[in-house]
């Protein structure tokens, strides 16, 4: 295990596990938030990332991850930082993770499945992604897709004000979204809490799957059947996007955090964030990297 600065728009605070027989380097990419390189926010410790760069390490597959900008050790400040600088920041590490001189495969979750999409068309140079809780369409119809999803998941007191106000989550949710879409500014205040708009309106803007179509590495795509944050069949419509080596996986009773579930809700991630994360999820990863480097 190493720590180093990567330079990018700003100093990154990451670390590197190299394991002496490693054949490849993974760039783990988190999805969105205030995440350090482990994977995890100040108030849910998800973990994703040093699950996953322990869990290959042990497999002889290599890896680096950092804090976000304006998180954990690195600078620059999160809340005015907007999809963008998130991308140019995973570019800086892409570009040390290269310079090192071993093939090169990106892993991102959620988010960060996004940002993997862009830097498989800015740096042909990638040997492939895997994708973890991907989505395939714009961030705005994610938005609207998660509010149709949560719908049932949405605690009994809170449905009851929605019926007082005669309105419900979506309808209430699209009216934050056409505000956040119609601010100009980085940081704006939505609701009484102070919001990263720019990331936001960037976000919603940026459809993955136009890049994913263009893309000429190959992709594993990974899809979580209790997944309510991102569509579980949007895996498919990456692989009928592209022409490039698509494989597609749905894990059965898994939620978007890579816990499984008895049945899909949010309202236990504190108490499924204790476990580890699935144990299918790193062989199937390390497995695939396997086939990928040898052809």
């Amino acid at each position: 295990m190493s720590s180093m600065t990567i330079t990018g728009g700003v100093l990154l605070a990451a670390e590197q596990l190299m394991p002496d027989d490693a054949r490849v380097m993974t760039v783990l990419i988190p999805g969105s938030g205030p995440i350090d390189r482990n994977g995890d926010a100040a108030k849910m410790a998800l973990g994703i990332q040093r699950q996953l760069a322990e869990g290959l390490s042990e497999r002889g597959v290599a890896s680096i991850r950092w804090d976000k900008r304006g998180v954990g050790e690195s600078g620059g400040d999160f809340l005015s930082s907007g999809l963008r600088d998130l991308i140019d920041d995973a570019l800086a590490v892409v570009d040390e993770a290269i310079r090192i001189g071993l093939p090169v495969v990106l892993i991102g979750h959620s988010e960060g499945t996004a940002i993997a999409a862009r830097l498989l068309r800015e740096r042909p140079a990638i040997a492939g992604a895997v994708l973890l809780s991907p989505y395939a369409r714009s961030g705005l119809e994610v938005l609207r897709w998660q509010s149709r999803a949560l719908q049932d998941d949405v605690p009994a007191l809170v449905r009851g004000v929605l019926r007082l106000m005669r309105t419900d989550l979506e309808t209430q949710t699209e009216k934050n979204r056409q505000r956040l879409l119609a601010t100009t500014g980085d940081v704006e205040r939505i609701g009484g809490a102070r919001v990263n708009a720019r990331w936001f309106r960037e976000f919603m803007a940026y459809d993955p799957l136009v890049d994913l179509s263009r893309a000429t590495q190959p992709v594993l795509a990974i899809a979580s059947e209790f997944d309510l944050q991102s569509p579980p069949e949007d895996v498919g419509f990456i692989a009928a996007s592209r022409t490039a080596s698509t494989r597609t996986e749905t894990l059965d009773g898994v939620s978007h955090i890579l816990r499984r579930q008895p049945a899909a809700t949010l309202r236990t991630y504190r108490k499924d964030a204790r476990e580890p994360i699935d144990e299918r999820i790193v062989p199937l990863i390390s497995t695939w990297i396997g086939q990928l480097i040898e052809t």
